[in-house]
């Protein structure tokens, strides 16, 4: 089996999460402030080291009727510059409509502060993406 980390990629901040090794569950891992390319693609490399992981599930922000509009070719960008900066990587693109919502839902059902929901956010969807993939992963090696 391995691992994964997955990506929640914003023009601010990146949401990071990470499989266990058995590939059943995903844990939220932290939120990448991003500053620079550089500082972004850095801090992604560290973390793929201590994880010890070359696999990344990033989210693809489709629009709600499933095309994919301009924030799709952000996200496509920056992964093309992970590949261009860790060319051993692979990466899945998984659809994460709603997965911001279902992520605010869930922190609010929580009673989460307004003001903690905001530093969590991210790495939340982060975790609501990596779960989604590995959960279809599961099923389709089952049926």
């Amino acid at each position: 089996m391995r691992r994964y980390l997955g990506l929640d990629i914003g023009d601010r901040t990146i949401g990071i999460a990470v499989s266990d090794l058995l590939g059943l569950t995903a844990q939220g891992v932290e939120t990448i402030h991003r500053k620079s390319l550089d500082d972004d693609l850095n801090r992604l490399g560290e973390l793929m080291e201590q994880y010890e992981t070359r696999s990344l599930v990033s989210g693809l922000p489709k629009n709600m009727n499933g095309t994919e509009g301009p924030r799709c070719e952000v996200t496509k960008a920056f992964v093309a510059k992970i590949k261009e900066r860790y060319p051993d990587v692979s990466v899945t693109f998984w659809d994460e409509r709603l997965t911001t919502v279902a992520a605010t839902r869930s922190l609010i059902q929580a009673d989460v502060s307004r003001k903690k929901r905001k530093k969590v956010i991210d790495k939340m969807a982060a975790v609501l993406i990596l779960q989604g993939f590995l959960d279809r992963q599961r099923q389709n090696t089952v049926d």
